[in-house]
């Protein structure tokens, strides 16, 4: 299987299994997902200086967010309610309502999802989230994300295009320089002042998710130039048919809702090699979007995702290269 964690000489201890051995007490999924939120390391490196301090982190949590997250889990009922509240099948609209969840509870939320407009007509943009600084001097603008990026493998050259999202509507390279050049410059609109409650004291982008490398490229070191995180949370891509699936090995087709946090399961719902090989087939005859699997251990009727990746389509690969060839998108 290509997978960036299978020789030797990869880590003896996946994202996915730290990420386990630190959240063990956590059952529920939407807890899981908020603690992956909130503990995952960030898709981009907040020091790089590509992006000249506009990256934001939320930090390490403290021991009272670790309790706080325990305790959520055995008592989840406000964040269902929040959930459940004009439900949405967006996933990053799941991850708003987990990360408005956390900033309610620390008190530092000052609003969310607010509205731009220049008239009662045009609608200039969105404030993700206004959110209280350290100092409590102002507002910060945090422009919000959970990206899935795909590296289209057969690159001379790493670039951030060439990080590209499964159904290749876009790319690493074109949502950054959506969010610096567009997203982050709103608060300096003229109409934005009468929406604000706050002086905006700078805009900084929280971006979180995971980059999936295909076998060529799999052991490539990311170039610091790109302003990625190294300790970003990493997986594969293959085609099916290049899926060398072990007679013992286990494995879930995770739907798009259950994308961040590492699985967690029933042993009796995962499938064999065979099995999520008609699975993934027959979602491929309804759409040719790539699925997304996780590779599980499973001990005590528990399934643990080790490993994830997303199966593509056998032409996924010329689309994305041709995507990526016609990309014109400089940060």
């Amino acid at each position: 299987m290509p997978t960036p964690q299978t020789d030797l000489q990869a880590p003896t201890e996946t994202f996915q299994q730290q990420f386990h051995r630190r959240w063990s007490s956590l059952r529920d999924p939407h807890v899981r997902a908020l603690a992956w939120l909130l503990d995952a390391p960030d898709l981009l490196d907040a020091h790089a200086s590509r992006w000249d301090g506009r990256i934001a982190s939320i930090g390490a949590l403290s021991e009272m967010d670790i309790t706080w997250l325990q305790a959520l889990d055995k008592n989840p009922r406000e964040l269902y309610l929040l959930i459940n509240a004009q439900p949405s099948a967006r996933l990053g609209r799941y991850a708003e309502k987990l990360l408005t969840f956390y900033l309610q509870y620390t008190g530092r939320l000052i609003a969310h999802n607010v509205q731009v407009r220049n008239g009662p007509n045009e609608t200039i943009g969105e404030f993700d989230f206004l959110v209280r600084d350290e100092a409590q001097s102002g507002a910060v603008h945090w422009e919000f994300a959970t990206k899935f990026y795909l590296l289209e493998s057969h690159r001379d050259q790493m670039q951030a295009d060439a990080f590209v999202g499964p159904n290749l509507a876009d790319s690493l390279g074109a949502k950054m320089n959506k969010i610096m050049q567009q997203q982050l410059m709103l608060s300096a609109h003229p109409a934005a002042a009468q929406y604000l409650p706050q002086p905006v004291t700078r805009a900084q982008a929280l971006v979180k998710g995971w980059l999936f490398y295909g076998e060529t490229a799999e052991r490539a070191p990311v170039p610091a130039a790109l302003g990625i995180s190294a300790q970003h949370c990493r997986g594969f891509w293959c085609e099916v048919s290049a899926l060398q699936a072990g007679d013992s090995d286990r494995y879930l087709v995770l739907p798009r809702l259950e994308w961040l946090a590492p699985a967690r399961a029933a042993a009796g719902q995962t499938l064999s090699g065979a099995q999520l090989r008609e699975a993934v087939q027959l979602l491929f005859n309804e759409t040719l979007a790539p699925v997304m699997i996780a590779v599980c251990d499973v001990e005590d009727d528990v399934a643990l995702e080790r490993l994830r990746g997303f199966l593509v389509p056998d032409d996924w690969r010329g689309k994305a290269a041709q995507r990526v060839r016609h990309a014109v998108v400089q940060i």
